[in-house]
């Protein structure tokens, strides 16, 4: 039986000089911590025991962590984590892009229930993204592009990022009923060419090993499968 929040396990940033780790209940249940990383270097074994210390001293009995390269989660490994998920990571050159088959309007606040209605019908639970998980997304990246798509209602919706010359999918999904119908390529195709009109010069995104979907509509865009991926870690405390 897991708890609603109600203790004493709030947002907070934990540092290290290599870069940071967001904790905050992980799906608004106050006795699972997620740790969502951002790395310019793998943390120390001391930064890891650190999270644990301050996550345990707040009453969680469970932590997971966001998605990790392997040299960035070998020190969770290290600490009696587990891999919970792997993932598959996918990159564009940002060559061939061609044109969305259709348009996109920019995200507004108001479209954010239906954004998150729609986050749920595409992912399973543990992957749902809720009010606080959207705005991760949004702000994982310094400069971000939030779009969605579709006639009468929202079909489909994509959080796209730069860092530099970097570029990022963060964040895609659509309808059940609206696959096949051009939407995940308008979104896809859109933040594409957004990225490379601000200089990026390659794209990432990744997904769950078993989503064939996923992965037929990224490759479909021109995205190639990389050799490492990356692996979702969790424990008990």
């Amino acid at each position: 039986m897991h708890h609603r929040v109600g203790s004493a396990l709030d947002d907070t940033t934990l540092r290290w000089p290599g870069g940071w780790v967001r904790v905050r209940p992980w799906r608004a249940l106050s006795d699972i911590a997620a740790l969502s990383v951002s790395a310019d270097r793998p943390p120390t074994a001391g930064f890891v025991a650190e999270c644990l210390e301050h996550v345990r001293a707040r009453g969680c009995t469970h932590v997971i962590t966001s998605a990790l390269a392997p040299a960035d989660a070998s020190p969770f490994l290290d600490a009696g984590f587990l891999v919970r998920e792997r993932l598959h990571v996918l990159a564009h050159d940002m060559g061939e892009i061609g044109r969305p088959p259709r348009s996109t309007r920019r995200a507004r606040t108001r479209d954010r229930p239906a954004v998150l209605a729609l986050d749920r019908l595409a992912f399973d639970e543990s992957w749902q993204l809720d009010a606080h998980g959207l705005e991760d997304a949004i702000h994982a990246t310094p400069i971000a592009r939030f779009r969605v798509a579709g006639d009468d209602r929202i079909a489909a919706y994509a959080i796209s990022g730069r860092s530099g010359t970097q570029g990022y999918l963060q964040r895609l999904a659509v309808a059940p009923d609206s696959h096949r119908l051009g939407w995940g390529r308008t979104v896809v195709i859109d933040a594409l060419r957004w990225l490379r009109r601000h200089g990026v010069g390659r794209t990432v995104v990744n997904t769950q090993l078993d989503n064939a979907s996923a992965l037929a509509l990224y490759e479909a865009c021109g995205f190639s499968r990389l050799r490492v991926g990356l692996a979702v870690l969790g424990r008990t405390l």
